[in-house]
């Protein structure tokens, strides 16, 4: 049996849509039981020691976080209690999950910082953070690496770079772009 577990906190619109356009797939499968859908927060410790307690996982795919580097200076707590907070509850589950075989989680091209090495490379040095949102994704990465070391938890961190697609995000450069771009307005 597969199992896919989706947690969604804060219920907006495009997750709104996104998750419609998940149950639209679901709905054709012909499995039983491919799906569930549980709405709460990562930052939220009960609430995913009861994912962890209730589904037994053999990978866990974490892409859940608060993401977009302007609103981290404005909002600085939403990416400590998501990206730090949430992500190191999701570590702590994996740690006591003993079918666990792999974590998988979002990090971002942000880490890179001020780097002049083009293009990136995986090798290249990623200690300087010029955002808060940055710092968060590296510290996600940290973390992942210590429990590696210190709880054998195999991880993979993807490093994002601009997400786009019918259901991305409406305040990337693209959207903003090309709707300034049909009413006639200046791109800054």
């Amino acid at each position: 049996m597969i199992e896919y577990i989706g947690v969604l906190w804060k219920g907006k619109n495009l997750k709104e849509y996104r998750l419609e356009q998940i149950n639209t797939v679901v709905s054709n499968q012909t499995q039983e039981n491919i799906w569930s859908f549980v709405r709460g927060s990562i930052s939220d410790s009960e609430t995913v020691k009861k994912l962890f307690e209730t589904y037994e996982f053999d990978i866990v795919v974490n892409l859940a976080a608060q993401a977009g580097v302007r609103y981290s200076i404005s909002h600085p707590e939403v990416y400590i209690e998501s990206n730090i907070v949430g992500f190191f509850n999701i570590l702590e589950a994996c740690r006591y999950d003993t079918n666990l075989k792999h974590l998988l989680y979002a990090s971002s091209s942000s880490v890179y910082g001020n780097n002049k090495n083009i293009p990136y490379s995986t090798e290249d040095k990623v200690d300087n953070p010029v955002s808060l949102y940055a710092a968060t994704k590296k510290s996600d990465e940290l973390l992942a690496h210590a429990y590696n070391k210190q709880y054998g938890i195999p991880s993979t961190g993807l490093l994002f770079f601009t997400v786009y697609g019918p259901a991305g995000r409406p305040d990337m450069a693209y959207f903003s772009f090309t709707n300034k771009l049909i009413r006639g307005e200046k791109i800054q």
